[in-house]
């Protein structure tokens, strides 16, 4: 019961770091990403050199599109930063998602794991887990060691010790998911507001462009379409942001649940195993 508690407060402290670890990368990367926009924004994009009569104040230079995404207005940075996010965070999942699969292909793995428990090597099926690496070989590993564990029980039922197992591959499971979940709804926040955030850019910049127009008091059709395209550039930046997180968020969605599929087929397995030679032992006992 100690060694028990012991190995549950272990992982239960490395869940507890790993979440510790996302959240502190997270609460990094948006404020830097902000930051570094901005300064995108004021440097880069407003150059003066990117502008008629050396000012950014003025039109911006004929085909100088820098120019004109700096006529967007205050918005642009915030979507800019939005755009960036996707990319940092779509990058630390591509990586979180390629250390849960371990060192060698996943099936392959679960395949394995098979074979030697159909070969009642237990042992070599501990040591390929160890040998794998990442979330699904911890979750194998945890069950392969109660399967072991109960082999070696002889005061519970079949059916105990069939459950036992199973209800550690689950906790095993449930304290590796939401790492691999971590950050996912960052995406799916930007999915959701980068299109908004830019509608409101263009809204801005559409009542800017006519209120000009009006305090003009003649109508000036280049200075009303030169307002609506820098209005639009919102628009455009906002969904190419909500247009990439969507695609991100949908595919690590997709190899997440690759992975579970892959820990359940582990999993089943383990306790099928499990139970065919549980009661071809019975049956054997029974006949002496």
């Amino acid at each position: 019961m100690e060694k028990k508690t012991a190995v549950v407060s272990k992982d239960a402290n490395v869940e507890v770091k790993t979440s510790a670890a996302g959240s502190l990368f997270a609460t990094i990367v948006i404020p830097l990403a902000v930051i570094a926009c901005v300064l995108v924004y004021m440097f880069v994009l407003g150059n003066p050199a990117n502008f008629e009569g050396g000012s950014n104040e003025n039109h911006p230079l004929p085909g100088n599109y820098l120019g004109i995404v700096y006529k967007g207005g205050w918005v642009v940075p915030i979507l800019m930063a939005l755009v960036l996010m996707v990319f940092i965070f779509a990058i630390e999942r591509v990586l979180t998602i390629s250390r849960a699969k371990g060192t060698k292909s996943v099936p392959a793995f679960v395949r394995n794991i098979s074979a030697k428990l159909n070969q009642r090597d237990i042992n070599g099926a501990i040591a390929a887990c160890d040998a794998q690496k990442g979330s699904v070989a911890n979750v194998v590993k945890a069950g392969l060691l109660k399967y072991k564990e109960m082999q070696n029980e002889p005061e519970l039922l079949k059916a105990e010790k069939v459950a036992a197992i199973q209800k550690e591959i689950e906790e095993s499971t449930s304290l590796e998911l939401p790492m691999l979940e971590k950050n996912l709804v960052i995406l799916s926040t930007i999915a959701s507001i980068s299109t908004l955030t830019g509608l409101i850019g263009t809204v801005l910049g559409m009542i800017k462009a006519f209120a000009a127009l009006a305090s003009s008091g003649t109508p000036d059709a280049t200075a009303l379409s030169n307002g609506i395209s820098e209005a639009l550039i919102n628009t455009a930046i906002g969904i190419t942001g909500s247009a990439l997180a969507i695609i991100a968020y949908n595919y690590f969605t997709s190899k997440i649940d690759e992975l579970t599929y892959s820990i359940d087929e582990a999993g089943f397995s383990i306790i099928s195993t499990f139970a065919a030679q549980h009661e071809n032992a019975n049956v054997r006992q029974h006949t002496v």
